[in-house]
């Protein structure tokens, strides 16, 4: 019964979290915490700060962590803690992926279509002034490029878009002459 319960919890927490790893935190503290009861406050704390530290999303970790964790108070032994951790993780993942899928789906059966085609193209300059301006707002006087950035910044761009070079090679490239240059 534990198992069907971490499953749709996660799977809710899941379907319902817009904006990444940190935006589920509130959700899972309040499911895990105050709707279960399964763990209490501090660790659910300690749960976070580990989950911070380790390589991989942030909600991921957790619900990995909390998945484990749940079983293990329980008195369940390692292997079934082990079952209890990959349930979490399956479910909070699952919902991205079916929906990635779907998108996926719809894209092969409409990348034909000349209006979605004409979308997809209006798009494209969006897409790019947003990275743009992500850009450009992680610029700071701290930060400030130098000419050395400037120069890598204007190889890559002739390299992408004149030469057509691979973009994987551009930014291996770009990363090998950094450490060089730096």
């Amino acid at each position: 019964m534990i198992f069907l319960e971490l499953f749709t919890t996660f799977f809710v927490i899941g379907l319902f979290t817009i904006g990444g790893g940190y935006a589920m935190l509130s959700l899972i503290q309040g499911q895990v915490v105050s709707v279960h009861g399964w763990i209490d406050e501090s660790t659910f704390t300690d749960i976070v700060a580990i989950s911070q530290t380790t390589p991989g999303p942030i909600g991921i970790n957790c619900a990995t962590y909390v998945g484990y964790d749940v079983l293990q108070s329980s008195g369940a032994g390692d292997f079934v803690c082990f079952l209890g951790s990959l349930t979490a993780t399956f479910a909070i993942v699952l919902p991205s992926f079916l929906i990635v899928l779907s998108l996926c789906r719809v894209y092969t059966k409409f990348s034909h279509n000349g209006v979605f085609v004409g979308v997809m193209s209006a798009l494209k300059p969006a897409v790019t002034g947003l990275i743009g301006a992500a850009a450009i707002l992680l610029i700071t006087p701290e930060n400030f490029p130098d000419w050395k950035s400037w120069g890598l910044f204007g190889v890559a761009l002739i390299a992408s878009l004149w030469k057509k070079i691979n973009p994987i090679l551009v930014i291996l490239a770009g990363g090998i002459a950094g450490l060089i240059l730096y």
